[in-house]
């Protein structure tokens, strides 16, 4: 067996775990996590989670951080998130009636809107590439390209740092297929700088502890403002 081989073997080994995957998944809404969080979450002993991280941050999916005596993980970069998402796009979402009304409200809010990872997704984060696209500021034609304007845009009407933009060693612009719409958002330098600045203007907040957003009455104006989004 090569090299290359044997290295994505281990690579998918870490992910053909469903604990670990829920963990992954878990720590797609960008932020980092307790070894506790994960547990209760993943609904394991935390020996049983710990033992499981300790071969995520050896994998490179998860990084450790420590502030004093407390030790959090986030996924390793974005490229550890994008190859998640890319993953789960694969999937056919599982067709399963809810268990209750609180499950129901949960899974149709991550539905409408949430994070993927640093930028939007769900039915916000398709309709903001959508109407990017129908203004001519974003190219989906061949792969997801900024336009002249498009990137003038971002600086001005978006309001974003351009030397911020320049700097940064990932993709400016970058479709991400959404695995509830089955079509693409944005992703990329620019979609990861759309949301920071959409959360930043409370346009978008995040409900409860998990990956939904909900747009607020100032966002449903600004977005209507900026990008024609009803």
């Amino acid at each position: 067996m090569s090299t290359d081989a044997a290295d994505l073997a281990r690579l998918a080994s870490l992910l053909a775990d469903e604990t670990r995957a829920a963990m992954c998944l878990a720590l797609l809404d960008g932020r980092a996590w307790t070894a506790g969080e994960l547990a209760a979450h993943a609904g394991v002993a935390r020996s049983t989670a710990t033992e499981h991280l300790h071969r995520l941050i050896g994998g490179g999916l998860l990084a450790e951080e420590r502030q004093g005596r407390h030790r959090y993980v986030r996924l390793a970069d974005p490229a550890a998130a994008q190859l998640i998402e890319d993953l789960s796009a694969h999937l056919t979402p599982a067709v399963a009636p809810a268990r209750g009304l609180r499950q129901a409200a949960s899974s149709a809010a991550m539905k409408r809107a949430r994070t993927c990872y640093d930028h939007l997704a769900g039915e916000l984060g398709v309709a903001v590439a959508d109407a990017m696209t129908a203004k001519g500021l974003l190219d989906q034609r061949a792969g997801f390209a900024l336009t002249d304007d498009g990137l003038a845009w971002l600086t001005t009407d978006a309001g974003l740092d351009p030397a911020d933009l320049r700097r940064s060693r990932r993709p400016l612009a970058r479709g991400c297929l959404d695995w509830t719409e089955r079509r693409p958002h944005l992703a990329g330098v620019a979609g990861a700088r759309l949301c920071e600045r959409f959360m930043a203007q409370r346009w978008v907040v995040r409900i409860g502890t998990g990956r939904a957003v909900k747009v607020t009455p100032a966002g449903r104006e600004g977005l209507r403002a900026l990008l024609g989004i009803d």
